[in-house]
């Protein structure tokens, strides 16, 4: 550890990194409340101070030299854990008390948070939950930058190195219109039942999507051209005899209400996702989204325990 003074401040990394996320000098200087030529100053003077040019400049554009690609992603990891310091600091009486930010999938939220608020509402009164709904992808990304605390998500999508508290197993059913000739036979479906079928799933980016064409793949059934953009539309389309589709069961409630849908549940093992609470490693709030996850847990989802682990991915 450096003992004697550094030679720049967290405020020129926060000057580097607003310029290198607005490619402006200029917007940089507006986002962080300063004027142009202080701010100019301030990242020439960490220039210095690391020895490097972080930004190629000229009276039309600013780009990242090959160096200081590196040297800002370290800086932003450096302000994210000031952040976190800050955070863990303001939280030590009660990390539940305040605001925290949680993502969570658009296959999830009209169907699980209406149900887990309640509970977490009487258990934590002091705490504002303030959800921002995206897909997997961009819901991590926001997660590792630090602007959300946790993200509720499938374990069996590609979610990084991230700790998580498991919330319950959602397991997939089959859906048709009423008639379709898989929806009038009796017993749980199985897979074998889709070979050759038409199937039609959601579009690209949805962690759901991947996961039923796993099963689909296994089938050997048939992905129609048209993706639905959500799960409703995905239900509306099956329901006008579009073909069949996989849905989850958190799901079935609401759509076969709102699309008059027939359904059937798989066989066991059945395919279906692993739904978690997860968040960075080493982030303050750790034991306190751990709580959450328990609350959530506990709470009436309509989520089943988690199978064994042979039957925790489609």
């Amino acid at each position: 550890m450096r003992l004697g003074a550094h030679p720049f401040t967290l405020r020129q990394l926060q000057y580097a990194v607003a310029v290198a996320e607005k490619l402006s000098f200029s917007r940089a200087a507006e986002r962080c409340h300063v004027s142009q030529p202080s701010l100019s100053t301030q990242v020439a003077q960490l220039e210095a101070a690391l020895g490097t040019r972080l930004f190629e400049r000229d009276r039309r554009q600013v780009l990242r030299t090959a160096a200081g690609e590196a040297l800002l992603e370290r800086a932003r990891a450096i302000l994210r854990e000031v952040d976190d310091l800050v955070d863990l600091a303001q939280r030590a009486a009660d990390p539940l008390a305040g605001t925290i930010r949680l993502g969570v999938l658009p296959t999830l939220s009209p169907y699980l948070v209406s149900a887990i608020r309640p509970a977490l509402r009487r258990a934590f009164p002091r705490l504002t939950l303030r959800w921002v709904e995206d897909k997997t992808a961009v819901l991590v990304a926001r997660l590792s930058a630090g602007e959300l605390d946790g993200v509720l998500l499938a374990l069996e999508a590609d979610t990084g190195d991230l700790e998580h508290e498991v919330i319950g197993f959602d397991p997939f059913v089959l859906a048709g219109p009423t008639g379709h000739r898989l929806m009038t036979r009796s017993g749980p479906a199985t897979r074998r039942e889709l070979d050759g079928e038409n199937v039609l799933l959601l579009d690209d980016g949805h962690c759901f999507r991947e996961q039923a064409l796993e099963v689909c793949a296994a089938a050997r059934s048939q992905e129609l051209e048209f993706r639905a953009t959500s799960l409703p539309t995905l239900a509306q389309m099956v329901a006008d005899g579009a073909g069949v589709t996989l849905l989850p069961q958190l799901a079935v409630a609401t759509e076969v209400k709102r699309a008059r849908l027939s359904v059937r549940p798989f066989a066991d093992p059945a395919p279906g996702r692993t739904i978690a609470l997860a968040w960075r490693r080493r982030s303050p709030l750790g034991p306190a989204l751990t709580r959450l996850a328990t609350a959530a847990r506990e709470a009436k989802t309509g989520l089943l325990p988690v199978p064994p682990q042979g039957r925790r991915r489609p």
